[in-house]
């Protein structure tokens, strides 16, 4: 669910922000659909996105799904046709959410429905396997003798 409301600032005609995700939804149609519009909010339904899991993403799912509030990111592009994002997936990652903020899109982060967040951790919980923390010996470096820096 996408929602345009007005904007504060002089700049910018309105902020868009998603509000939620629903799961397993019957709208397949990524093309964003007026839902309600007042005059002053607009609430838009998109569907079609997917969620995909990888195995090397488990570290980031697992902090996410224990940390005080668990989000969904909702990625998107931004659009010319009044600046409406277009939302292209959803990602239970804060790492690849961050990857892709880096590359211009836009992130919202919404509530995770009981479901995902139930498929989400079913799947931590099967490929998941922390990596012991090693620290590093630390090495004299005052005793180094040749003259040489290290490389």
């Amino acid at each position: 669910m996408l929602q345009r409301t007005p904007a504060t600032s002089p700049w910018i005609e309105h902020v868009w922000d998603a509000t939620g995700i629903a799961v397993n939804g019957q709208y397949p149609d990524r093309e964003p659909q007026l839902v309600r519009d007042d005059g002053k909010t607009a609430v838009y339904l998109v569907g079609g996105l997917q969620v995909s899991l990888h195995a090397d993403e488990c570290e980031s799912y697992y902090y996410n799904l224990v940390s005080e509030t668990p989000r969904a990111y909702v990625v998107a592009h931004a659009t010319d046709d009044n600046d409406r994002p277009q939302p292209f997936c959803v990602s239970m990652s804060f790492d690849e959410a961050h990857a892709y903020l880096e590359g211009d899109d836009r992130i919202f982060a919404v509530e995770v429905p009981p479901e995902l967040y139930r498929w989400t951790e079913q799947f931590v919980i099967a490929n998941y396997f922390p990596q012991k923390k090693l620290k590093r010996k630390l090495r004299d470096w005052s005793a180094d003798t040749t003259g040489e820096s290290p490389a």
